[in-house]
């Protein structure tokens, strides 16, 4: 499924739309925890799983053996279904622990807990104010752990992808004076693309 599927005011408008509800996020995740959260630009493109695994690797870091920690929860709603995927790298689980004012030292439970917590902020807010944009309604699947302490590639293939090809938006999210920082990735499989653009293009008329 090549780029021109969606054309360039499609992806300019995605692009727009996403950029203000990741702002959203932020900016809920900002004023829960009282700190500077610092966002990339959106970027949109069609992918395969693997094309995903190169781009998390090459993603505002230079280290490609990286440990990572996922989280993956599925939405669907208004012909639209895909997965929002937060991956943390670069990421101290004990300053994670002090925003969330978690009063024990992170264990592998706890440490679970506060991928899910923060996962459940970011995704849950940037999700509805995309939902919101473009007239529909998100329901949500629980998060589930897509893999603690391993690389991209094996967490992607654990995550056993059942789609060849998908729109993908990728932002990054990092926290300032805080070794915390993760990239958000929604994914919308390939059935679903035709349900998304006749939206945009409403949005566009």
């Amino acid at each position: 499924m090549p780029d021109y599927l969606l054309t360039e005011d499609q992806r300019d408008c995605l692009q727009e739309i996403t950029n203000v509800a990741m702002g959203q996020a932020g900016s809920h995740l900002a004023r829960l925890l009282d700190v500077f959260v610092v966002l990339s630009i959106p970027h949109v493109s069609v992918l395969n799983p693997t094309d995903i695994a190169m781009a998390l690797q090459s993603l505002n870091r230079e280290n490609h053996n990286d440990i990572v920690h996922g989280v993956c929860q599925g939405f669907i709603g208004g012909g639209i279904a895909g997965e929002a995927m937060l991956i943390f790298h670069e990421t101290d689980f004990n300053d994670l622990a002090r925003l969330l004012k978690y009063d024990k030292v992170p264990d592998e439970q706890a440490q679970y807990e506060l991928l899910m917590d923060t996962a459940n902020v970011l995704n849950g807010a940037c999700l509805r104010g995309l939902a919101e944009q473009l007239d529909t309604h998100f329901s949500f699947g629980p998060p589930m752990l897509l893999g603690q302490h391993c690389n991209i590639t094996d967490l992607l293939q654990n995550n056993n992808m059942k789609w060849k090809q998908a729109l993908v938006v990728e932002i990054n999210y990092a926290i300032e004076d805080h070794k915390i920082n993760c990239d958000l990735l929604l994914v919308i499989a390939e059935h679903s693309i035709s349900g998304l653009t006749e939206k945009l293009d409403y949005l566009l008329d």
